[in-house]
């Protein structure tokens, strides 16, 4: 029975890996709860790498009481060959990705300076009609404004404006992008969901929304989104205007009850716990 761990844990991995996401994407209900299901989608995630990281040491345990390993060469193959692949896939994929957010935020922010005028802290005015809103993330970040955002926006809802951008900006919602954004690219492409960092991307956002209400004003906020909604935001930045038309939506329907955050939560403590469970068992 114990020899069967190492392909439970690479059969689990595939399955949080590719099948969860497809399915939880199609939960939309969750987007009201924005925390608890990003607690979700972060369990996911760290419940796969968990799985394919222990398949390897989990089947080097099993055959190590095994009288006659030889017998499962294949097995033991399979579990490195996961541990191995996805390892390296995720240490290609974390150099890669956060080395390119960080040269284009850096490359962005020093445009910034240079074409965009000081307002208040961190915040830098552009000359552009266009109403957009966005941060740049970072040890040296800034919430940029068009001078569209100025012109059209009382100052009710340029409050909520930069209350959602600051909440990017406190809370490092981008590390958190980040974290997904290197996950989902470490996952082969065949079985690699795109609904998945949409849906993480658009979770984080409404979260920053909620902020901006607690600021602001649900009203203000909605109003300030509905005037962002053709703002463009550049790749390595987090934008207020983003999925506008979706988060005005769940603004509309309010908060999410309990019942729902409690499911959430539920569902990211067993998918957390899982794989450690069984790649527990293979020591027993």
């Amino acid at each position: 029975m114990g020899r069967v761990i190492p392909l439970v844990l690479v059969a689990l991995a595939g399955l949080l890996a590719a099948l969860a996401p497809r399915l939880m994407a199609t939960q939309t209900r969750f987007r009201r709860a924005p925390r608890a299901a990003l607690v979700a989608w972060q369990a996911v995630a760290v419940g796969a790498i968990v799985a394919s990281l222990a398949a390897a040491p989990a089947a080097f345990a099993v055959l190590d009481r095994d009288s006659s390993p030889t017998r499962h060469v294949a097995l033991l193959a399979l579990a490195v060959l996961t541990t191995g692949v996805i390892a390296l896939r995720l240490l290609w994929s974390g150099h890669r990705i956060g080395r390119r957010l960080r040269t284009l935020r850096a490359e962005h922010r020093e445009l910034v300076d240079i074409i965009a005028r000081p307002d208040r802290d961190r915040v830098r005015i552009v000359a552009h009609p266009t109403p957009t809103a966005y941060c740049i993330p970072g040890r040296h970040s800034r919430v940029v404004l068009s001078q569209g955002v100025l012109d059209a926006l009382p100052p009710d809802q340029l409050e909520a404006v930069i209350a959602h951008e600051d909440a990017h900006l406190r809370a490092r919602h981008d590390l958190l992008v980040e974290f997904f954004t290197v996950v989902h690219e470490a996952v082969p492409g065949p079985v690699r969901s795109e609904a998945a960092i949409r849906e993480v991307r658009l979770l984080v956002e409404a979260l920053a929304d909620r902020v901006a209400v607690r600021r602001a004003g649900e009203v203000s906020t909605a109003r300030a989104l509905l005037s962002l909604a053709e703002g463009r935001t550049p790749e390595a930045a987090l934008g207020a205007g983003t999925t506008a038309p979706t988060r005005l939506r769940l603004l509309a329907d309010g908060p999410a009850p309990i019942g729902m955050s409690v499911v959430a939560y539920s569902y990211a403590a067993l998918v957390c716990l899982l794989p450690v469970a069984i790649a527990a068992a293979a020591w027993r």
